[in-house]
């Protein structure tokens, strides 16, 4: 198990939850529905079994790739600590058992479930023929707060896809700060990434980009709904750790990505939430 929870990096799962929640309790403060802890169970496997989907046919995918660069040789399938064709039938497990948790929420998160692992499976192919594959990443974790407003109301609303939108631009600029310690590799595999294509200093502006669209889909809700103070102060904490992550970050040293990487995203995904929470906990009461 140990093995298995390092093949898809089970920490960082915490980058999507949060937002989950958010698109959950969003659909129980704004709509007539009313709390479900079997939902909530199923919303919480539902992400746990589609990360672990993604994350584990990633690694299969990439394998190759993964045994040249000196950065991922050490990797579970390269290493030779998880055998590919296991990492392959986990993947299938849990695309299985994704698709069997939407079977109870509601009927159109179930219709829908071939169509989010489309999205989430596919991203590991775009690297090879589009720079844009940071923005499929985005995509896939993107779906969480909405596929989590769904598990509720089984209708679509204007509401959380803002809260989608804010993930895909928040997720795909981080992704591009990660990628900027592949870029060299990038270049010399034909793979494709923003920093490969653009360089370092370029990638950086774009991933600054895509964080200041991050917030302005975090504030449109706020004109949108009956969002008050705590709402607020999430959005600041949010904006520190995201200039603070930019800090970290340089075209010439990239000794600090992990911490901006997965540390900061991390607190901010969580703290944002919380605040999100204490927002809606106080304004329905």
């Amino acid at each position: 198990m140990k093995k298995y929870l390092s093949l898809v990096l089970f920490a960082h799962t915490i980058f999507a939850m949060p937002f989950a929640f958010i698109g959950f309790f969003l659909a129980l403060s704004t709509t007539d529905y009313t709390f479900s802890w079997i939902k909530l169970g199923l919303m919480i496997l539902c992400m746990v079994f589609a990360r672990n989907a993604a994350m584990a046919f990633n690694r299969y995918l990439d394998r190759d790739f993964d045994a040249k660069n000196p950065r991922t040789v050490v990797r579970d399938i390269p290493s030779g600590r998880i055998p590919a064709r296991n990492a392959l039938l986990f993947t299938l497990t849990n695309c299985a058992l994704f698709v069997f948790a939407t079977y109870f929420i509601n009927y159109l998160c179930f219709y829908l479930s071939p169509v989010a692992l489309a999205v989430i499976l596919g991203y590991s192919f775009t690297k090879r023929f589009t720079p844009l594959c940071h923005l499929i990443l985005g995509i896939g974790l993107g779906l969480a707060p909405l596929g989590a407003y769904l598990s509720i109301t089984g209708e679509f609303a204007l509401l959380p896809i803002f809260f989608s939108l804010a993930v895909v631009c928040w997720v795909s600029g981080f992704d591009i700060i990660y990628a900027l310690q592949d870029d060299e590799f990038d270049k010399g595999a034909k793979l494709y990434s923003i920093p490969s294509v653009l360089g370092r200093k370029n990638a950086l502006l774009v991933s600054t980009l895509l964080h200041v669209l991050c917030v302005i889909f975090l504030i449109v809700p706020f004109f949108l709904t009956d969002l008050g103070g705590f709402y607020i102060t999430g959005i600041v904490f949010f904006i520190g750790l995201l200039i603070y992550q930019h800090r970290l970050v340089k075209p010439d040293d990239l000794s600090k990505v992990g911490l901006a990487f997965g540390t900061t995203n991390g607190i901010a995904s969580v703290i944002f939430a919380v605040f999100f929470l204490l927002d809606v906990y106080f304004r329905t009461r």
